[in-house]
């Protein structure tokens, strides 16, 4: 069984929100809104490449949902493989799913049914639900025809990677929500020289706010490489 839920404020963390959304494509945001907040939306299927924000958006349905009202869980499917029956069967009580992960049960046939058994209980409680994958329906793995079907008909959403002003508007932005003074150069030095997925850097700014706090210095070049190095 999964684990009970936990308080709003415990499992949807700040950051993962809409307007935190860097870059979406056009209308996805509204598509997301739609279905955290009405009984009547289009199920949604996300896909991209790791890092293109698919939890983020997932968090931010579950997160929009409960504060209309709605009844929302948010299901990294990666830790439930194996065992997805059980933790699908405790879903029927929720308005809006996310479904957060296709791929890491794509291929397990008890899974893929326990899914399919799930999808068709959902659609006729009229639940929400928002499915992610890194891969569309027809190129997973997937070995029930029926399943990938059904997952074929949901509206589809792809994600793309950030450019490098991308990044750096999410590192702006982080940055202000938590009040920090960073350098425009630092900003450059860590685009130049660190992993540049999104759930790094933002980790690194995390970081950065910590030690910036402690030592009571701005957020600097020789600052920012100092800790990288540390880091090790």
């Amino acid at each position: 069984m999964i684990a009970p839920q936990l308080p709003l404020a415990l499992r949807y963390t700040p950051d993962q929100r809409f307007d935190r959304f860097i870059a979406a494509p056009e209308g996805a945001l509204e598509q997301l809104r739609l279905l955290s907040a009405s009984l009547q939306a289009d199920w949604l299927y996300l896909t991209g490449l790791p890092g293109t924000g698919k939890t983020h958006l997932c968090i931010s349905v579950c997160a929009a949902a409960e504060q209309a009202g709605m009844r929302a869980l948010y299901v990294p499917l990666a830790t439930a493989r194996g065992r997805v029956r059980d933790a699908l069967d405790a879903l029927e009580r929720h308005d809006v799913v996310a479904l957060d992960g296709l791929d890491a049960i794509a291929g397990d046939a008890d899974d893929e049914l326990a899914l399919f058994d799930f999808h068709n209980r959902a659609r006729a409680a009229s639940q929400n639900v928002v499915y992610t994958a890194n891969l569309a329906p027809d190129a997973l793995p997937i070995t029930l025809p029926d399943l990938r079907s059904r997952l074929s008909q949901c509206t589809r959403i792809t994600l793309h990677s950030l450019d490098d002003e991308g990044r750096r508007s999410l590192l702006r932005d982080r940055a202000q929500r938590r009040g920090l003074i960073v350098e425009e150069a630092a900003f450059d030095w860590m685009l130049t020289h660190c992993e540049r997925d999104p759930a790094t850097l933002t980790a690194l700014l995390d970081r950065l706010d910590r030690e910036s706090l402690a030592a009571q210095r701005r957020i600097t070049v020789p600052f920012v490489r100092r800790i990288v190095e540390a880091a090790g």
